[in-house]
Formats: C-alpha cells, structure tokens, sequence
C-alpha cells in the first residue's frame, strides 16, 4: 500500500494536497509493518489456543493494548498531517482513543476490581466512541458530499433505522436479560447493540452517498468499523452464553478495526456532488422502507423485540416524510417548469406561449364595451446594432428595452417577448397610435445610439372590432406591422430615386458608373451569404457611394491634368459629403455609413477615417471592390478597358493591401460565371 501511495504521489504532483493528506510518510510505514507484525503474533496466539504462547498475559494484554494505543496514535498523526476533512478525522481518532482508553482502564483496572462496577467509567467511554465515530463520518459526508439537502439526510435514516431494525428481530432475541437490572444497566444493555447498528447503517449510509463507489478511503473506514461491530455482536453473544474466552480471536479484531481505520485516516478522496447522485438514492429507500414494512408484518406472526418494532417503524415514519418532500419537491418543480416554459430566458418578460394564453382569455372576456388592445413591435436598426457592438451588448440592449417596456405599461397591461427582436403588448383597454401608453411603449423601445439608433415599427389590433380570436389577432398585428415597416421602406426607396435623379441630372456618366456596382455588388453580396437586409443595405450604398461627388468643384471633378494635393484633400471628403446627404433621410442611415466606408484599404491606408481590416464595415469592402473592378472594365475617355484576366489579376494582386481578399474571392467567382453574368444582364 505504501508503494502504491509513493507511485500516485510522483505521477499526480502536488494535485494530492486538495484530497487530504500527502503521500504516507516513511515512519508511518514502517509503523504499519510492525502493526502487521504484532497483529500476525496475536492472530497466531489466538487460533493456537490462547495461553499456549510463552508469556500469554503480554500477548493478551499487553500486546492487545499496544496495538490498540499504536493503531489509534496512527489515526491521531494523519489529523496532524490533513489539510482538509481536519475535523471529521479527529471526531473519528477520537473515537478510538475513548475506545482505547476504556480497554486500558479495564485492563489495569475494573478488571481487577474484586466488585467489578456495571455500568462502569469503561462502558461509558465506550459508548462516547460510538458518538465520536458517528459524528466524525457526518462530518466526512458533509466534506466529501456537497451539498447534502435535508432529503438525502432523511434517505439516510431511512436505511439506517430499516437495517437496524432487522438486524434487531434477529439479534435481540439471542441477547438474554438485555432488559433486566437497573435502568442504568438496561440502558447500557440495550446501548450496545443499538450502537454497533447504527454503525453499520453509517457505513451503509456513507457508502450510498458515495454511489457505492468503493474508493480506498471508504473502503477502508467501513471494513474497519464493520470489523468492530462483529466483534461486539459475537462478544455480546458469547458474554451472554458464557462462552467467551479471553485472548480469542475475537479480541484480534478490534486492534484490526483500529489499524485498518487508522488506515483510511491516511488515504485521499474525491468529492462527490449531489448532482452526481440524482435519485439513485430513492429506489433504495423505497427498498429499506418495504423491508421495514417486513419487520412490522413479520411481528404479527412471530414475536419480535420491541426494539425492532420501534426501528421498523421509525422508518416507515421517515419514508412518509421523504413521501411529502418528494411530493413537495415535484410540485416546486412543476411550477418551475411551468413559470420556465411561459417566460423568455434572456428578458424575463412573458413568451410568445404566455401572450397566446392572455391573448386567448382576453378575445374570450372582450366587449365593444370593454376592448383590449393588441400592440406587436419589430425594432429597427437592431441588426446594424447587434453588428456594430457585438451580440453581448445587443443582448444587453434588449433587456434594458424590455424592462422599460414592462415599466411603460404596467398600469395597463403586460408586455411580452416573442423572440429574437420582437415585443408585445397586451393592453386591457382600448388604444390607439396617439395613445399615451402606444407612445410610451414606442419611446421604451428607442435607443439613441446614434449613428445606430433603434426605434420600432408596431401594428395595432382591437378585440373585438378587428380580431375575435387569438391568432386572428396576432396575424393581424403583423400584418399592420409590416405594412408600416415595408412604407419605412418606400420612404427609404423615394429618397433613394431623389438622390439618384439628382446625381443623373449632374453627373450621367457616374450615374451609369454606380448603377453597375449597385448590379455587381448584389451578386457578390448574395456570393457571400448575405440576408436580405444587409444585402438591401449594400446595393443601395453601392448606388450612392459616389454621390457625394455632387459638392465636388467641377473644375477638380473633370480637370485634365493630374490632381493636386489640395485637389485630392476636396476628393477626399466627398465620402463624408456623401454620408451626411444620405443621412438626412433617417431611414437611410445604415446606407450612410456604408457610403463613408467605401473607399477605406484593407491595410489601414484609405479615407476618411484610416480603418483597416474587420474595422471596415463588409458592405464597403464590397463596394470597394465592385466600384474597382467596374473602373477596370469599362471604357473611359482616357483609356480603354482593361480585359478580364487583367483586371482580375489586378484585384489578385492589391487583395489584402487595397481589398478584402475574400471579397475579392467572391467577385472573381461571381463575373467568370457566365450563367451568372448572363442573368445579372
């Protein structure tokens, strides 16, 4: 054993210092060897027959003793030694140190006495022991198990008392006069069995929290104390028969039990988690509680001690109240589940099964006289927000939105998250778009993150006078939802054409020019993977990422020659020209700032703002591209253009100093297809 401890301690490091004690010491060890020596020497003396040995009274009891006193020091010097589970392990070495001590001041002692004392200073040492042990493995599950609820405790006691109680109907009645004599002595009779019952539930207990998972340490310590309750069941047996002999080999396994424990004083073990144990733990109380029931029915059959009754019945008593807490605990569980299933995990606000349940009692109870109001929200501008910020802030966006939502309408009804960036309302009131809740709700779902500012588009539903049923309702509300949303979109599409005639009346050929990247741009958009919204965003920039241009002095717009420096200092700002005009309509905002990235390198090395890589939005990477090659390709007044291969070969080389080389991957995917070329013509 000692080998094996040196072998875990230099393949595991100095991970062993969290389970308890280190590695065994070498003395230690060595005081093993001798213990096993000593106990071979008394094992010896007691099969051969006891006083056949030279010197029977120093193996007897001088060298029963020394075991005792070494085994218990051993168990002493491990607390010395442990880190955790410190005191669950004096509890324990004290424990057989009381033990100890009794036999010793038997030995010397009350042994001697000629009018020997029952119940005498011996016999209550002994029982302290059984306190001590019985506190020292509480105090072990406590460490080792955690955390242990109040029902395991009860699943516990359940086994221990079941067992005890048929170990007493069939133990009890081979232990003549255990009710005879003083109450002192009765009580002293009745003690030790009692105890050395209860020990063994520990055991059993200890081992059944622990999974039956039969780790050295556990091992150990229930082997020891299951040495000890032998012991005393045969001694108790024997004392009573007259039978017994001093020096047997009954007395040679007490000093074992105590080697053996000392022995797992010295060993590691992991923790266990209730988790880990699930309800492995109430088939085997139900199991205990039928045995007790057994015991019980079994006595009106045969007599059995009351002693055993009233442990049978102990049990069945703690099985009823580990019936109620089951019980107790499946209807928390149930409502639990219940209130999990009805609420949005990331707002807390009611779900969409929450609103279809109200909204169902609410089409039930709506008059004309007493209406109810369905409002459903979609917030706006929330992806480009979500992008920009990243999807921890958005999450926490939308919890601010739906607390402040709950709060604008909660003299008047509840809200609800349908999911992703969807809310709702249902008031029990009529009201309409100017209503001061319809408002207040609006205002809650406004975020002023400007340039990504979230507002809501919202469609609003009366029951009884629109909808008489829940779903009615609801498609309806979406449906005024999106129709608001889709004439956000028109407004969007009319500011565009404006923007677009402006920049044809001024520029024709730059108009062709944007109108071109606007077509490639939505072909390598789609390459890419883009949603619809995000696609919608970058072909409208493509269009318009030039039309900033329009502040631009003709004369450094068509000079012949070659620019200057403050010539290109003018060039330069027509991207922020650009976003301001297209700004002005808030709905198109994203596009914005899309057309004030669009002529930004991929190494830092572009305007207006310097950016380089994944800082660039990819909505502008795109139009850079597309806007290059469509340069590249076309006719100018200057030169010709370049042939394909060329200018693909052109994109090839600038792609991760000028261009994104995955948009540039794209792009080139995109115009050497001819059946893709041929549908964008």
């Amino acid at each position: 054993m000692a080998h094996r401890h040196a072998a875990a301690r230099k393949i595991r490091g100095s991970a062993a210092d969290h389970r308890g004690v280190k590695s065994t010491p070498k003395p230690v060890r060595a005081v093993y060897a001798l213990l096993v020596a000593g106990l071979t020497v008394h094992g010896a003396n007691a099969l051969t027959g006891p006083g056949d040995w030279p010197f029977p009274d120093a193996i007897t009891t001088w060298l029963y003793l020394l075991l005792m006193v070494v085994g218990s020091l051993v168990a002493v010097a491990s607390v010395v030694r442990r880190r955790r589970e410190r005191l669950a392990w004096t509890a324990i070495s004290a424990g057989l140190v009381l033990w100890t001590t009794g036999d010793a001041l038997w030995s010397f002692w009350i042994g001697n006495m000629d009018n020997q004392p029952y119940p005498s200073v011996s016999d209550f040492l002994y029982i302290a022991s059984y306190a001590a042990i019985y506190t020292g493995f509480i105090l072990l599950l406590r460490a080792r198990v955690r955390p242990v609820r109040g029902s395991q405790w009860v699943d516990g006691m359940v086994g221990c008392l079941a067992i005890s109680g048929v170990a007493a109907a069939v133990l009890f009645p081979a232990f003549t006069g255990l009710t005879e004599g003083t109450t002192s002595q009765v009580a002293v009779n009745l003690a030790y069995p009692v105890c050395d019952l209860l020990l063994l539930s520990f055991v059993a207990l200890a081992l059944g929290l622990n999974r039956w998972r039969l780790d050295r340490s556990w091992v150990l310590l229930g082997v020891g104390q299951l040495m000890n309750v032998i012991a005393d069941v045969i001694y108790a047996y024997q004392d009573a028969s007259g039978t017994y002999v001093v020096g047997s080999w009954i007395d040679t396994m007490w000093p074992i039990g105590v080697a053996v424990t000392a022995a797992a004083a010295w060993q590691r073990a992991p923790r266990t988690t209730v988790e880990e144990l699930g309800g492995r733990m109430l088939p085997l109380t139900a199991a205990f509680a039928a045995t007790a029931l057994g015991v019980l029915l079994a006595g009106q059959f045969t007599p059995i001690h009351k002693a055993a009754a009233l442990l049978a019945g102990g049990a069945l008593v703690l099985a009823g109240v580990r019936g109620a807490m089951l019980f107790r605990d499946n209807l928390r569980l149930l409502r639990t589940s219940r209130l999990e299933s009805l609420t949005d995990g990331l707002s807390g606000l009611p779900n969409r099964r929450a609103l279809m349940l109200d909204l169902e009692d609410a089409a039930a109870v709506a008059t004309l006289q007493e209406p109810r109001t369905l409002a459903l929200f979609d917030l706006d501008g929330f992806k480009q927000y979500n992008d920009a910020f990243g999807h921890g802030a958005g999450d926490s966006l939308l919890r601010r939105l739906a607390g402040d939502l709950a709060t604008a309408v909660a003299e008047n009804g509840r809200a609800y998250r349908l999911g992703g960036d969807e809310f709702c309302i249902l008031l029990d009131r009529h009201a309409d778009a100017h209503d001061p809740v319809i408002e207040a709700a609006l205002l809650a779902l406004f975020e002023p993150a400007d340039p990504y500012a979230v507002d809501a588009s919202y469609g609003l539903v009366a029951l009884p006078r629109d909808a008489l049923t829940a779903n009615e309702a609801l498609r309806l509300a979406d449906h005024r939802m999106y129709a608001l949303k889709h004439g956000r979109r028109a407004t969007q599409g009319q500011a565009r054409e404006v923007l677009l005639a402006l920049l044809g009346e001024r520029e024709p050929d730059l108009h062709r020019h944007m109108r071109d990247v606007a077509s490639l741009a939505r072909l390598v958009g789609r390459e890419m993977g883009l949603d619809a919204e995000d696609l919608d965003v970058v072909v409208r920039a493509a269009e318009l990422h030039d039309i900033g241009k329009v502040a631009i002095p003709d004369a450094i717009l068509h000079k012949p020659g070659a620019l200057d420096d403050d010539d290109w200092a003018f060039i330069r700002q027509h991207t922020i020209i650009g976003e301001r005009i297209v700004s002005a309509a808030e709905a198109l905002r994203p596009v914005g700032r899309v057309v004030r990235s669009s002529h930004e390198r991929w190494d830092g090395g572009g305007y207006p703002d310097g950016l380089r890589g994944s800082e660039i939005p990819l909505g502008a990477r795109i139009v850079l591209a597309c806007d290059a090659w469509d340069a590249m390709t076309s006719d100018r007044t200057y030169r010709r253009a370049m042939p394909a291969a060329a200018a693909a070969a052109e994109l090839r080389t600038h792609a991760a100093t000028q261009f994104d080389p995955e948009v540039v991957a794209a792009l080139l995917s995109v115009v050497f297809d001819n059946d893709r070329v041929a549908a964008a013509g």
